[in-house]
């Protein structure tokens, strides 16, 4: 036999509801939704001015797996990766360690190395696409060159995981300064006692501990690397000769869904990223039962 609910826990209830309700559509509005109807879309062929679309099943799959521009793309996107993801916490790992010491200035240097977090994306593009000019960029008036960074084909890739790495230290730098103020500092006490260096210590105490947060950093920002869009969008021109061997797997999606109106085949080019992904997620939570060491 239920038990009635009184006038107090129904108020409650009701007041859960309305604080729960706006979150619950936030999610089927801007989430579930979305997932679905892309789906759908990948089955389909896009009608003309995107309505009465075709159901052609997976005609659209066969199509994009053959297309040579869906592997190019996503090696381009896989390259993108190789250079912002470990540059990127390499580099932001040796910053945190070093501000993460009470030194004068420390909060002054962990605003400026945040900064291009919170720069808008156009700025950013724009102040790159002068350092990089062949003509009158910096960089080649530095250094006596006319080098074509975002131009030539072989390079252009290497030029854009630059910006891409340059922006995303200061938000890795961040959150290894939080794990590192979580390293009970009892450990590094013993180590001086035992004679242990600074190298060693950061070897064998800092990095195994810190290893949570590395794992966490490196899967989000591969997630974000694979999906990476808006520093090829705003720097890559699309007269530049080197477009083909830089743009990523959304940058074509972005090409054909909105550009070509073919949202069919956009749809189909995401489906295959995602699945990609999912599969680099599975294999890395594999890895993290022998990676990653939890104190």
């Amino acid at each position: 036999m239920t038990k009635k609910m009184t006038a107090a826990e129904k108020n409650a209830a009701l007041w859960a509801w309305a604080f729960i309700l706006p979150t619950m559509l936030g999610l089927i509005i801007l989430n579930f939704y979305p997932i679905f109807d892309t789906v759908w879309q990948s089955l389909c062929k896009t009608g003309d001015f995107g309505r009465g679309n075709t159901f052609v099943g997976l005609a659209n799959y066969l199509t994009v797996l053959k297309a040579p521009e869906t592997w190019q793309s996503l090696w381009n996107t896989v390259k993108y990766a190789l250079i912002e993801v470990p540059f990127g916490v390499a580099i932001a790992l040796v910053l945190a360690v070093f501000l993460n010491k009470k030194l004068p200035g420390t909060s002054a240097y962990r605003t400026i190395f945040f900064l291009p977090m919170v720069c808008a994306p156009a700025a950013v593009a724009m102040v790159w696409r002068w350092l990089y000019n062949q003509q009158f960029g910096l960089l080649n008036n530095i250094f006596h060159t006319k080098i074509g960074w975002i131009n030539d084909p072989k390079i252009a890739w290497i030029s854009i995981g630059v910006i891409g790495v340059w922006s995303i230290i200061g938000y890795n730098m961040v959150l290894f300064i939080s794990g590192l103020q979580e390293i009970p500092h009892d450990y590094y006490e013993a180590a001086d006692i035992d004679g242990a260096t600074g190298i060693r210590q950061f070897f064998y105490i800092t990095i195994p501990l810190l290893s949570p947060t590395t794992f966490f950093i490196v899967q989000t920002r591969l997630i974000g690397a694979l999906t990476v869009f808006d520093l090829m969008f705003m720097v890559m021109d699309k007269t530049n000769q080197a477009l083909k061997q830089v743009q990523s797997v959304v940058y074509l999606f972005y090409q054909y869904a909105f550009t070509n109106g073919n949202r069919g085949y956009g749809a189909t080019l995401v489906m295959v990223l995602l699945v990609f992904i999912l599969i680099l997620t599975v294999i890395m939570q594999k890895a993290e039962k022998k990676l990653v060491f939890y104190n």
